[in-house]
């Protein structure tokens, strides 16, 4: 674990994500709130890729919470049985949907709490829907983002919570919405686990990970 970066030194990191990509955007294909619910639910030890492969026929059918209940359990757990653990989540999605039309009017609610109380719904897949949806600064911290954070020293923590709190306390406000994405793509393509690409990196004078320079 690198250690904790300073103020001035993050500014600039973020500063340059900035410049490179302004407004970026997550990669899992959705058309409403509930569709980004199921999509980042189905996410779960599955890339996105993967998950959009099987969701775009899936929602073009079923992109609300009765639709999917329409559809029935055998034929969702056929649309996703592409994606690891498919069959647990198509459970979860048949639950979600119901306590979804029973509770919420079939509305996706907007606080993290109601989120996280859905089946299959985490405190990750509540902070990506609270952010990309509803545009909230809300800090989903997924492996890229947990491995970039203690490699880089912007974000160090011994799990989760513990970097989305560092996240959260040491990144300048006007970076917060959207530091969740520019951290997720920097370690999906450029702070990879096996064989990160320090030579192309663009933070690479500021980063502290250790091996960058073998």
């Amino acid at each position: 674990m690198a250690k904790q970066l300073d103020y001035h030194i993050i500014r600039e990191i973020f500063t340059r994500f900035q410049t490179a990509e302004a407004e970026p955007k997550g990669e899992l294909h959705h058309v409403n709130a509930y569709t980004l619910v199921v999509a980042v639910a189905l996410s779960a030890q599955a890339t996105d890729a993967g998950v959009n492969r099987a969701t775009g026929p899936l929602f073009s059918v079923a992109d609300t919470p009765q639709k999917m209940l329409d559809l029935g359990l055998e034929t969702v757990t056929d649309y996703i049985k592409t994606i690891g653990l498919f069959r647990n989540k198509a459970k979860n999605v048949i639950k979600l949907s119901q306590i979804l039309v029973d509770d919420y009017d079939g509305v996706v609610p907007n606080s993290r709490a109601a989120l996280e109380s859905l089946p299959g719904v985490g405190r990750k897949t509540a902070n990506v829907v609270l952010n990309m949806w509803w545009g909230q600064p809300a800090q989903a911290v997924d492996t890229h983002i947990f491995r970039f954070g203690n490699r880089s020293g912007v974000a160090p923590g011994k799990d989760v919570v513990a970097v989305e709190r560092a996240i959260e306390d040491h990144i300048p406000a006007d970076f917060q919405l959207h530091a969740h994405h520019w951290m997720i793509l920097h370690g999906r393509y450029v702070c990879k686990a096996r064989k990160p690409m320090c030579g192309a990196c663009l933070i690479r004078d500021l980063c502290e990970f250790e091996d960058k320079n073998l």
